[in-house]
Parts: structure tokens; C-alpha cells; sequence
């Protein structure tokens, strides 16, 4: 009989970038990157996992912005026209590289896996990766989590809980429509948690949400078993704490497993390598990118002289790794089973784009550690949370605190001197939209209601601004100009979603009936920002 749990779980969020006003456009090569390099492989690995009779359990969770970008039709005839510059960049390689020895074979790697890539992509799941994550759900091996709308920072927003509530209820709306059934769990947007939030997810049935270590640590009263199992919160949602010891061993640049030598070198990619002649081609905007062609392992660190890439030594370095944290777990599981007096839950979550982006040997490590605890071992027994609270219904009450697994564990990364002028914007945005959600207490679902909107023009209007608020609301920019990476398009994003807001407000100050909005203008920014087709403004009441 197993002693313990373990709870892997991994995070899928990506920006919602679309722009279809250019032809090809640098920063929607982020999605592009995620589906070929983390999200296909993925849904590759745990489908054959499903086939193969592996009994495996994950819980992921999928944003709805990077949900809307793998449903638009335009990101994905876009995403199938990148897969064929992949394919035809590879076969020059694999060309160019025919006597090589060394590098010859990883060119043939590469090209086999772009094309694999785009036969499971178009021929498998003919481009709607979306039913692929809903039929592993609804096979049992996987557990889809609810998250909110644009990955808002919660805590942040807290100023207005209108606002916080939106985020939440329009991510469960998406949710629902994408998977055709009610989220049991709600991903915190960097498990970012404020007292009181816990009742608008329970509002929704959320039961459980994943938070910090010490988000749960230092609950009051003290959790009886610290963070080796969920308590409950004041409204009933089910807390689970991230494990510490679990996650440095994956994340830490230091002593975590991605930074072995034996790894592929992130850094060293022929989209800077090469002549620029030679792969101008196949760059957005002709601005050297990484192509996801890299032919050297990381060596050592700080050392530029990289040795060729092996990927059979990869994959056995990845084994080893594989069974080295089943085997921590394992020792994990043992302590405390005898130290609490009943089977603690080892809860392992992870943002799922560093599996096979930043750690291209990531799946291999899951599918090693996937079937070393199936087949090698009868000490831990991996679960989702849901299965876990079905095993353990009885939880402590607590209440947790004011947490987040970012810098120094709260708020400090999205509220500093880079980006602290956002927010007295996006609160005075979102007191703006609730006063005009308000003002229009009727709606599209309500069309012969006393208080029925004045035109079609202005309830559209209305849908708009809310998708323009929750848009500028996205912690990704905030992100962005904290680490310094594309901080010109952040602060484009955030100035353009609010300009767009301010004049749909302007406008409806104006004339409440909608009578001064530009419709023509108006169609153009539905086509654009076109995300949540069946948003209702009235969230914001």
C-alpha cells in the first residue's frame, strides 16, 4: 500500500498576443515557440502514455488567453505556415549538413521532429489541440484547471473586487465553453492570493486552488500537517502548498536538474548563429529570433566553448534525474507519513514552458518519471488534487495569507519602480466599467428586460470595454518591464487596451445611449482584440 501522494502540476500560459493588422509579427512567435516545443509535445507524450496502459496522473492548468490563441483560426492557419518554414529551414540543414558526423545527425533530429510536429498538429488533431487536452481530461489520466481571464495579478487588482470577480467568472466561463464541464480547480495567476478571494471561487465551485508555501504556513491557526496536505478556507476552497524541497530540484538554476551539462544549451540557437543571408527568411521581421535549431549541450557554466549536443547521453541523464526525484519523493513520503500520522500529498507545480523550452529534455524526464512510479515503486502514488480530497475529505479550517510564489514571495515583482504606474490606470479602468455595467443593468441575455440596453451598438460597446479592461489588466506586462525584455511592447499593450477603453467611456459620457460611438471604428477593435466571444459587461456589476 502506497505511504503518500505526490500532486505534479503544471502551469500553460502565454500573453494573448494576436495581430492581424501585420503580416508576420515578432511577439506571436511566443505562442508559436509553445505549441512546437512545449504543448504539442506534451499532449504527444500523454497521449501515448494513454495508449502504452501507463497509469500516470497530471493536473494542468490552461490559461484562457493561451486557450483563445489555440482556437483562433487566425493563429492557427498562422502557427501551420511557421511549422512549414521549421520543415524547410530543417531540410536545409540536414542538406548543408550531410557529411557532418557530429552535427549531421542532430539535423535529421530536428527535421524529424518538425515534421512529426505538424502530422500530429494538422493529420491527428487537425489543428484543435483544445479537443486533444479535453479527451485526455475526459480519459481520467489529466485534470484541466480553471485560471482567470488574462492572468490578472489578483492581489493587485483587489483595489476594485469587481474587477478581481471578472477576472475569475470569465475565466470559468471560458473553462466551460472549451471543456464542457465546471472547473474543480482555479489556478491563482502566480499563485497570487488575497483573504476574501476564496469567496468568489467558491461562488463559482471552485474546490481547490494551488498557492506558496507559506501562504499556508502561516494560516491561522497553524496547519496541523504544515504543507503536506489542503486546508480549508473561510469559504470552503481547499488550499493546497506548493513543496519547496521538490520544486528547487526542478527550478533552481543552481542545483535544479536543467542545468546539468549534459543538457542542450538554450542559448546557442542558428537563428543567431547563422549568416543572416541565410536564415532571413525564416525570422519575424527579418530580427534575428531563436529558430529552436541548437546543436551544442550547456558543457559547464559560463564556459563558451560548447561541446556537440548528444542526445542519447541527454536521455539517460534525464532517466537518471527521473528516478532520483521519485526517489527524494519517495524518502519525502516516508518521513512524514510517520511524522503526521497519515499520507501527506507532495504537491510539484511547475510552469509547463519549461518542460521542453527552457529544459528541451523536460518531457523525457516526465514520461522516465511517469513510468518509474508506475512500474518500480509501491511508496507514493501520484494523484490530482480533486482525487486527493476525494481520498481525504476532512480538512483543517484555516485562513491563508497574502502570498505568491514570485520574487520574495508576494507582491514586490508586479509593483515596483518599473511598473508601478499601471495601476492607478487599470483601477480607475475598472471603476469606470462597473459604474457603466451599472448604468446598463440589461444586456444580451436580458432583451425584454425593463432595463434593456439602448442599441446592439452600445451592449457591444459595452462587451468591448470590459475585453479592453481585462486585456490591460494582464500581469504579463507588469512582468515584462520588471525583467527589461520587451518593455517597449508591454507598455504598447497596456497604453493601446486603456486608449481603447477611454473612448468607448468617452464616448458613452457623451451619450449614454451609445449614440456618439463610431461603429466602423468599433468593428475593427472587435476583429482585433477578439477574445471571449460570449463575454456579458455585466460581470462587472
Amino acid at each position: 500500500m502506497t505511504k503518500g501522494c505526490i500532486a505534479p502540476i503544471l502551469h500553460a500560459h502565454l500573453p494573448y498576443v494576436r495581430h492581424p493588422e501585420h503580416e508576420d509579427f515578432r511577439e506571436e512567435w511566443w505562442f508559436f515557440e509553445g505549441m512546437t516545443e512545449c504543448y504539442m509535445p506534451l499532449v504527444d507524450l500523454l497521449k501515448r502514455l494513454n495508449d502504452e496502459g501507463v497509469r500516470y496522473r497530471l493536473t494542468i492548468s490552461l490559461t484562457p488567453p493561451l486557450l483563445s490563441m489555440m482556437s483562433d483560426p487566425l493563429l492557427r492557419h498562422r502557427y501551420s505556415r511557421h511549422l512549414a518554414r521549421l520543415i524547410e529551414l530543417a531540410q536545409k540543414e540536414v542538406n548543408r549538413l550531410s557529411g557532418d558526423p557530429t552535427f549531421g545527425p542532430l539535423a535529421r533530429m530536428y527535421l524529424h521532429n518538425f515534421l512529426r510536429t505538424r502530422h500530429l498538429y494538422e493529420d491527428v488533431f487537425h489543428t484543435d489541440l483544445i479537443r486533444a487536452f479535453r479527451d485526455l481530461q475526459d480519459s481520467g489520466s489529466i485534470e484541466i484547471m480553471a485560471s482567470a481571464a488574462t492572468h490578472g495579478y489578483l492581489p493587485l487588482l483587489d483595489y476594485n473586487r469587481e474587477a478581481v470577480r471578472a477576472q475569475i467568472e470569465v475565466g470559468v466561463g471560458t473553462y466551460e465553453r472549451c471543456f464542457g464541464r465546471k472547473p474543480r480547480g482555479f489556478w491563482l495567476p502566480e499563485c497570487g492570493y488575497t483573504p476574501g478571494h476564496d469567496a468568489f471561487l467558491a461562488s463559482h465551485g471552485i474546490r481547490y486552488v494551488v498557492m506558496e508555501t507559506h501562504g499556508v504556513l502561516h494560516a491561522t491557526p497553524s496547519p496541523r500537517y504544515a504543507w503536506f496536505a489542503p486546508v480549508l478556507t473561510p469559504s470552503g476552497v481547499a488550499a493546497f502548498a506548493r513543496d519547496p524541497e521538490s520544486s528547487k530540484q526542478v527550478w533552481s538554476a543552481q542545483e535544479g536538474y536543467p542545468g546539468d551539462p549534459c543538457y542542450r544549451e538554450f542559448y546557442r540557437d542558428i537563428g543567431y548563429d547563422r549568416e543572416e543571408d541565410y536564415i532571413a527568411k525564416y525570422l519575424p521581421d527579418n530580427n534575428r529570433a531563436n529558430l529552436g535549431i541548437k546543436y551544442y549541450r550547456i558543457t559547464g557554466k559560463d564556459n563558451p566553448c560548447k561541446a556537440p549536443y548528444d542526445p542519447q547521453a541527454a536521455m539517460e541523464r534525464a532517466s537518471v534525474h527521473a528516478g532520483n526525484f521519485m526517489f527524494n519523493r519517495q524518502k519525502q513520503v516516508e518521513y512524514w507519513a510517520h511524522a503526521l500520522g497519515r499520507p501527506p500529498v507532495i504537491v510539484c507545480p511547475y510552469d509547463a514552458e519549461l518542460f521542453g523550452h527552457w529544459w528541451y529534455e523536460g518531457h523525457s524526464w516526465l514520461e522516465y518519471l511517469f513510468k518509474k512510479v508506475a512500474f518500480d515503486q509501491d511508496v507514493i502514488e501520484m494523484v490530482t488534487p480533486s482525487e486527493y480530497l476525494d481520498m481525504f475529505p476532512a480538512l483543517q479550517p484555516c485562513a491563508p495569507v497574502s502570498s505568491s510564489w514570485g520574487y520574495n514571495g508576494y507582491n514586490e515583482v508586479w509593483l515596483e519602480g518599473s511598473n508601478d504606474w499601471i495601476y492607478r490606470h487599470l483601477h480607475k479602468a475598472a471603476g469606470r466599467m462597473t459604474a457603466m455595467a451599472r448604468a446598463n443593468p440589461g444586456g444580451a441575455a436580458d432583451p425584454g428586460g425593463a432595463n434593456q440596453c439602448a442599441s446592439g451598438a452600445l451592449n457591444r460597446a459595452l462587451n468591448q470595454a470590459a475585453r479592453e479592461l481585462l486585456l490591460a489588466e494582464a500581469s504579463d506586462w507588469a512582468f515584462i518591464m520588471k525583467t527589461g525584455t520587451v518593455t517597449e511592447y508591454a507598455t504598447r499593450r497596456i497604453k493601446s487596451h486603456l486608449g481603447r477603453f477611454t473612448k468607448i467611456y468617452d464616448s458613452l459620457q457623451e451619450d449614454p445611449n451609445g449614440g456618439h460611438l463610431d461603429e466602423g471604428w468599433l468593428s475593427g477593435v472587435e476583429a482585433s482584440d477578439n477574445i471571449f466571444p460570449d463575454i456579458d459587461y455585466r460581470v462587472y456589476r
